[in-house]
């Protein structure tokens, strides 16, 4: 490591380095004045410390981090938030932010990363929206993509940018998430019992949340692109139901029950009009 080069030729100098030197033949800069090549080297010094934090760090991280989907936060010393992000595998997605190779591309503000803290989700659709709103709450400082999605940036079909809701798995390994998404890009989330006997309830929030959008809006962030975008690419085969395709919430309860009750829920593509 560079580190221990200018360590270990600092102490063969002794009392006197020779600064010029050691920017020339450790770090490669050749006729530095005195000056300069010192605090070259004292910075490479102090930089390749924060490497070494840096990547203990990385490792009591990914260490505790479960190989499941999610969203995560890394935070700097303080609890700044730095950076929000989505994973198929957590732990494998952090090993990615600090893999040591990607040190010396690394943006200043993730170098200061001392902790993270995640959220596991039972789908990617769900990771996917539940990062959209935490990079809404908490505006990381690294991320880029901070605002609302717009759909006319996404790569979706005509026929896909419709009212639809969709059932995923949850972590709750008895329940279904169901993600409602309307056109005007609302959109809301519930989790249901697989089990479950009545769904009246249910049925009804979602028959309000169609048929009476300027009342029943769940959340005011227009995050419905995401949800017919992911439903055009990875999230085809993805069970879905038109609410459109019924006419009282008996008819909707019905429907997410038979649906509830199939082995094949999500191992193949059932959709419900």
């Amino acid at each position: 490591m560079l580190r221990d080069r200018l360590l270990a030729r600092l102490k063969e100098m002794g009392d006197v380095p020779d600064y010029v030197r050691l920017a020339s033949e450790v770090l490669g800069i050749r006729n530095a004045p005195p000056a300069l090549a010192r605090r070259l080297v004292s910075q490479a010094l102090v930089v390749e410390d924060r490497r070494d934090v840096w990547v203990q760090t990385g490792e009591r991280i990914c260490a505790a981090a479960p190989q499941t989907a999610g969203v995560y936060v890394l935070r700097d010393a303080d609890g700044k938030v730095l950076y929000v992000g989505k994973a198929i595998n957590l732990r494998r997605r952090l090993r990615t932010h600090f893999a040591p190779r990607r040190w010396r591309g690394l943006k200043a503000a993730l170098a200061r990363a001392a902790d993270a803290e995640w959220q596991e989700v039972g789908s990617e659709l769900e990771a996917l929206l539940r990062e959209a709103v935490l990079i809404r709450e908490l505006r990381p400082a690294v991320n880029v993509q901070v605002g609302a999605p717009e759909a006319g940036t996404r790569a979706i079909p005509a026929a896909l940018a419709r009212d639809v809701i969709v059932l995923v798995p949850s972590i709750d390994a008895g329940a279904v998430e169901m993600i409602a998404a309307r056109a005007d890009g609302g959109w809301m989330q519930m989790r249901v019992a697989r089990l479950a006997g009545d769904l009246e309830a249910e049925s009804r929030r979602l028959f309000r949340f169609f048929h009476s959008p300027l009342h029943a809006r769940e959340d005011p962030s227009p995050l419905a692109p995401i949800v017919f975008s992911w439903l055009a690419g990875r999230g085809a085969a993805a069970t879905r139901v038109d609410p459109h395709g019924v006419d009282t919430v008996a008819t909707l309860a019905a429907r997410l029950k038979i649906l509830l009750n199939d082995d094949d829920l999500f191992t193949e593509r059932l959709e419900v009009r």
